[in-house]
């Protein structure tokens, strides 16, 4: 850990003492405001780190406080006796770190004890405070560890370790999905249609070969006195030999996919047309798809949207057959929409075996094909079945042609129930996944695709959920929740630490 500059102060004696200290740090720093000729760069920098003598003063006093006013512990805690000196701790917060005592308290008949202080502030065993911790998962969700210690540190003058950080992510984010599935408060009355997009994006994750290499002693072969990192690269590389080359088109990334749902409903307004999005959440999870269905389900019925309820849900989806048929299950009565982006884009693709390229004629062929396609998509079967029998057994080209239509045909007709876009466009419904594409390049593409990341799918999903609560914008209400939860274990006596090392554990439904 990075400490500040500045000693920390000793644990207080009397509420006279630390209110007499303060009353001269205060003075002192008016008289240096004063007198200081620096300029305005340079004075903000002391200053900061004066003010934050001063925070630590007041809390320090919070702290003597609440240990002298705690309640007859004799009556509170029965079966229990008190040790007789006061145990002091360390403890950091975001002024830096505040030295001071509490009681501590044994059990007759077990093993261990616990400070009745500590409990009632809801303190952890972290050693740090929880406005520290909540900061520090609140960056990470946008940042790599690296990145928000060196955020902490250019703001506060000291910050925890990265390792710190990581393991933080992990035990904050644990309480991630009983969160959610506790339906977390709507800042809105919902509206008549549940709208669920559904889609997913893999992820580089680390294979065992890296694991083994990371998680090992690492031993550098010096080759200069120096042992400079050019030289040991360079060592390294001679020792290795050459990697495989890859094969053209080869970018595998070792992906492991997480599915991500956008959950809102559009409300009807006084034009006739529904607007919205309103109330919309964002989940994800690495674990199997049956799981993720199973919030889906769950999720929609906490919010007015059971089996039986009479409200419209229209789910969209892409052209994957398993997911159609299993929320077609889940949702029996509920509109299943084929994404059109996709369908345009296998226009386009069956298209350039006919015409080329950037071609006027392309663009018109697909123009054609569009039109009946927004119409609805029994047409636009039809008129694709027409152009596959209208092409000759033999001749140049067409065995490319009647490929790419069976191609097209093998797509498009198991689905044309999925494709009424015309009635959809006149009922003002969602007929494009534009929600969840957008969420997926957000969520996940922009933290978790970066180059040079390798992750672990238990901590990648720490830090998905995690990310999915903070876009929601839940991110102050989940920490008031998970501190409540840390409360309760704190007044029944137990160990509590956020702290861990251990991956979560990716659960499957039932």
């Amino acid at each position: 850990m990075t400490q500040s500059k500045d000693a920390v102060p000793p644990c207080p004696e009397s509420n006279t003492d630390l209110r007499q200290q303060l009353h001269q740090l205060v003075d002192q720093i008016a008289d240096w405001c004063e007198i200081c000729n620096s300029r305005f760069f340079s004075f903000e920098k002391q200053l900061l780190g004066k003010v934050w003598l001063l925070g630590r003063l007041f809390i320090a006093l919070f702290l003597l406080a609440r240990q002298q006013r705690l309640h007859d512990p004799q009556q509170k805690y029965p079966g229990c006796w008190r040790f007789p000196d006061l145990v002091p701790r360390t403890l950091r917060r975001l002024f830096g770190q505040v030295r001071y005592q509490r009681d501590y308290w044994v059990r007759r008949w077990s093993k261990g004890g616990f400070h009745p202080l500590d409990e009632e502030l809801g303190l952890t065993r972290d050693g740090f405070s929880p406005l520290v911790i909540s900061l520090a998962c609140r960056l990470s969700t946008y940042l790599s560890y690296a990145k928000t210690t060196l955020i902490m540190k250019a703001f506060w003058g000291w910050s925890p370790s990265t390792e710190t950080v990581e393991q933080w992510v992990l035990g904050v984010g644990k309480n991630a999905a009983a969160y959610m599935a506790s339906a977390p408060p709507l800042p809105q009355p919902e509206g008549e249609v549940l709208v669920i997009e559904v889609d997913g994006k893999a992820v580089p994750t680390a294979t065992d070969e890296e694991l083994r290499k990371r998680r090992g002693q690492r031993r550098h072969k010096r080759t200069c006195p120096c042992g400079c990192q050019r030289h040991r690269g360079r060592s390294k590389r001679e020792a290795r030999g050459s990697k495989k080359r890859r094969k053209r088109g080869d970018k595998s990334k070792n992906g492991k996919s997480a599915t991500l749902v956008a959950m809102y409903t559009l409300k009807m307004g006084a034009d006739g047309q529904l607007h919205g999005p309103v109330n919309k959440r964002v989940w994800g999870s690495f674990a199997s798809r049956k799981a993720m269905l199973a919030w889906i389900r769950a999720e929609a019925t906490r919010r007015g949207f059971g089996p039986d309820a009479a409200g419209l849900i229209q789910i969209v989806v892409d052209g994957e057959k398993c997911l159609a048929k299993r929320l077609r299950k889940l949702f029996p009565k509920a509109v299943l929409t084929l994404d059109i982006r996709h369908v345009e884009e296998r226009l386009w693709t069956a298209g350039r075996a006919f015409h080329a390229e950037g071609s006027t004629a392309l663009a018109k062929w697909v123009d054609e094909l569009r039109e009946l396609l927004y119409q609805s998509g029994r047409k636009l079967v039809a008129r694709l079945r027409k152009l596959r029998e209208g092409i000759a057994c033999r001749g140049p080209g067409t065995k490319s042609q009647r490929a790419a239509l069976d191609r097209l045909l093998g797509y498009v007709e198991p689905r044309r129930r999925m494709m009424c876009y015309g009635k959809w466009l006149q009922q003002d419904l969602v007929i494009g996944t534009g929600v969840i594409e957008g969420a997926v390049r957000y969520v996940i593409g922009e933290r978790m695709d970066c180059g040079g990341m390798r992750w672990v799918k238990g901590k990648a999903e720490a830090i998905l959920q995690l990310r999915c609560i903070e876009v929601n914008g839940l991110w102050d209400h989940f920490f008031e929740w998970c501190s409540d939860q840390w409360a309760e274990q704190l007044q029944c006596h137990e160990t509590v630490q956020i702290r861990t090392d251990k991956p979560l554990e990716l659960k499957e439904a039932a």
